[in-house]
This record gives structure tokens, sequence and C-alpha cells, in this order.
């Protein structure tokens, strides 16, 4: 497994919602898998989420999952995404108030009709390299 600190940085809007996700895997993780850190599995889930979040077409755009018209997860990782949330989606507000008020909130936003081009973390990465 790849070390957090060698994926690519998410900027701004993503960062937090990727911290949200995150703190949610840890809650689930503690609960069901009893390991003293992150178990594999669960950061395999960190990782592919990561990914996703970093080419996303919406950017820092990007409305809360619930709500995106692109699916982007796979069907096994959206039903293990589903299954994390639904868990510690309630535990968060007692665990990381901050972190579920700004997700909550997030789901209020308006949906973008159509992704600007060029706006996932990834291309502004890219452009920043050049």
């Amino acid at each position: 497994m790849t070390d957090e600190k060698q994926w690519p940085p998410l900027l701004g809007a993503l960062n937090t919602e990727y911290r949200t996700l995150k703190a949610m895997v840890v809650i689930y993780c503690k609960h069901h898998h009893a390991t003293p850190a992150v178990c594999d599995d669960c950061q395999d889930f960190l990782h592919y989420a990561h990914t996703r979040l970093d080419r996303c077409p919406y950017g820092e755009d990007k409305p809360t999952c619930k709500q995106c018209p692109i699916h982007c997860y796979k069907a096994d990782y959206k039903a293990k995404s589903q299954t994390i949330m639904r868990y510690a989606g309630p535990k968060m507000l007692l665990h990381h108030p901050v972190l579920a008020i700004r997700h909550l909130m997030a789901g209020k936003k308006a949906v973008p009709v159509n992704p600007a081009a060029g706006a996932s973390n990834r291309h502004k990465r890219k452009r920043e390299e050049k």
C-alpha cells in the first residue's frame, strides 16, 4: 500500500471533503476492525476515494457524492462508502463536529449543471507543474 504522504495534494474544498471521509473511515475501522491504525482494506478505500476526489470533474465546486449527477465510484467501493457513512455519519457530530457541520452545509449547496472544463484537482496540478 502506498504511503498517504506520497499521494498528490488535494486543494481547498476537496481536501476538506477528504479529511471528512478519512475521519469517518477511522471511526468505522476502529469499531469494526479493532485495529490500532486504519486496516489495509480501509486504507485501500481511502486511496481510491482520494484518487476519485483528485480526478473529480467538478473540482472544488464538487457537490457531495449523494447529490452528484456523476457517479464515479465502482459499485463495490460505492457500497463500502455508503456502509461507512451510514455508520460513522451520526458519530461525526461527537467526534468531529466542525467537519460534520461543514459536510451537512455542503449538502445544501446547489449542484452545478455541468462541470467547468479543466476544473479537476488533477488538471490544476498539471497546469502548476508547467
